[in-house]
Parts: structure tokens; C-alpha cells; sequence
């Protein structure tokens, strides 16, 4: 039985607080093919299914008129002026391969390739190497897997999380998303979403005692409960190593309700 691995415990001055034995959930193998599919079926399940009025476009009394009088076969609509209708191509005419409600959008995965997905990529978090693959700017950071005590749960104002990631050396990671913020080129700026960023750190604790409304307004930050993480946070756009801060509780946690480890 190989002895766990340990890690420091820091505070939120950022200065070394203690020890803990990492969990086993940090042995996993790297699987970017599994992690991929899992990302992939929890963003297809917020896909609407759609359709269109079978009818759509024909309601018309545009017909063709044959051949023989010198114009285009392409229905038009009954009277004078001979203008097009029904066809694909023709204006308020049918659509050539409509979407159809039947369309089955949702990507399904087995059970266990989920789990393996989200173990996978819990240890991605644990790989300096993978982290900073990512883009994430870990220069200052002291170590990773950045395990920090969970007195940071019960801030309740941004300026006192933002000084204690500026301590643990966060802080760079946060500038590096203020910086690549910029206004969506398309449609997309009038639906809703104007702005287009990249993704900062994760923030993963076992209680929430105001961490969540407090570290709300820091661009690129999010926080998550130990139990309701899933793939997609912890490796956003498929791509696994993002820079997770993890409380000192919530490592705790991981053992009880991942202590599988490899055997997903």
C-alpha cells in the first residue's frame, strides 16, 4: 500500500497553517477522452429541443404551372403577377430541412464514465503541469493542489476574499481574466450576452456561510459545494487542470464521497 501524499494547509494570509493527507481521489489517471464526454452530455442537456409547424411556409395556393410558357417551373401563387412561393428558395416559402422536435439532442453517458470523468478531473486540479496548460497564471500560487482553511467560508464581503486571494497568490489569475474580457462578436452581444471572458479559479467548499454572495462579483471566480461538483466545472470547454482552491473541509469530504479513488 503506497504511503498518501500530503500538502500544506494555508491561511488566508496565505502562510502555512498545517498538514493534510491528500485523498485518493488525487491518484486518478488523467483521461481527457472521458472528461471530454461527460463535459459534452451535461452541456447538451441545457439544449432546448425544437421544431417547426409541419405546415410552416404551405400555406398557399402557389402552384406550379408547367412547362411550355417559357418561365420556371417554381410554384407561384394563383392570379396575376406570377410571384413564387411554397419552394425552399422562394421568399415565406418552406425550409429544405426544417429541425425536428423528434431530434434526440441529449448525449448520454454510463453512469461509471461520469464518475471516472469527475475523478479524472478533480485530479487534473492536483497536476501543476496540467494546471498550467490551461492558461491559468500560477507564478505566485505556493502550491498546488491549493488547500486553504475553511474560515474562508464565512467571509462575507468581495474586498475581504479578494485580499485573501491576493495573499495566496490568486490574484494574477483574476488580472489575467480582467484582461481578456471583451465584447462578443455576432448576434450574441444582443441576446443577453454582450461580454465574453476566460475562465479564473474555482473556489470548492463543504459549507457556504456568505463565501458564495461575497466572491460573486470577482470576475472569473466561482464557487462550488464539495458535493454538487461535476465535470464541467472543474474542466470547463472539455479542457481538464483548472486552478481550484479547496477548503480544508471539503478535502476532508472527499474521501466519503469519492473514496473509490481509481476504482470508478
Amino acid at each position: 500500500m503506497p504511503t498518501q501524499k500530503t500538502a500544506k494547509i494555508f491561511d488566508l494570509q496565505g502562510k502555512p497553517l498545517g498538514k493534510a493527507t491528500l485523498p485518493t481521489v488525487f491518484a486518478t489517471p488523467l483521461r481527457p477522452d472521458v472528461i471530454k464526454r461527460a463535459v459534452l452530455s451535461i452541456q447538451s442537456s441545457r439544449l432546448q429541443p425544437q421544431g417547426r409547424d409541419p405546415m410552416a411556409g404551405k400555406k398557399t395556393s402557389a402552384e406550379s404551372r408547367g412547362t411550355g410558357l417559357g418561365i420556371a417551373r417554381i410554384p407561384r401563387v394563383k392570379g396575376g403577377g406570377g410571384r413564387a412561393a411554397l419552394a425552399p428558395g422562394t421568399v415565406g416559402g418552406r425550409q429544405p430541412h426544417p429541425p425536428t422536435s423528434e431530434k434526440k439532442i441529449l448525449k448520454r453517458v454510463p453512469k461509471k464514465e461520469a464518475r471516472l470523468a469527475l475523478l479524472s478531473a478533480m485530479a487534473a486540479t492536483a497536476s501543476k503541469e496540467t494546471v498550467a496548460s490551461r492558461g491559468h497564471a500560477i507564478e505566485d500560487v505556493p502550491q498546488i493542489p491549493l488547500i486553504i482553511t475553511s474560515s474562508i467560508e464565512e467571509l462575507t464581503k468581495t474586498k475581504e476574499v479578494e485580499e485573501a486571494l491576493t495573499h495566496l497568490g490568486i490574484l494574477s489569475d483574476i488580472c489575467r481574466v480582467k484582461a481578456s474580457r471583451k465584447i462578443r462578436a455576432g448576434k450574441g452581444k444582443r441576446r443577453g450576452r454582450k461580454m465574453k471572458q476566460a475562465i479564473g479559479p474555482l473556489i470548492v467548499v463543504a459549507e457556504n456561510k456568505g463565501i458564495f454572495d461575497a466572491a460573486s462579483n470577482l470576475p472569473g471566480v466561482d464557487v462550488a459545494m464539495v458535493n454538487n461538483l461535476n465535470a464541467e466545472m472543474l474542466a470547463p470547454g472539455t479542457h481538464p487542470g483548472r486552478l481550484t482552491l479547496w477548503t480544508n473541509g471539503a478535502i476532508e469530504q472527499l474521501d466519503k464521497l469519492y473514496g473509490g479513488g481509481k476504482g470508478a
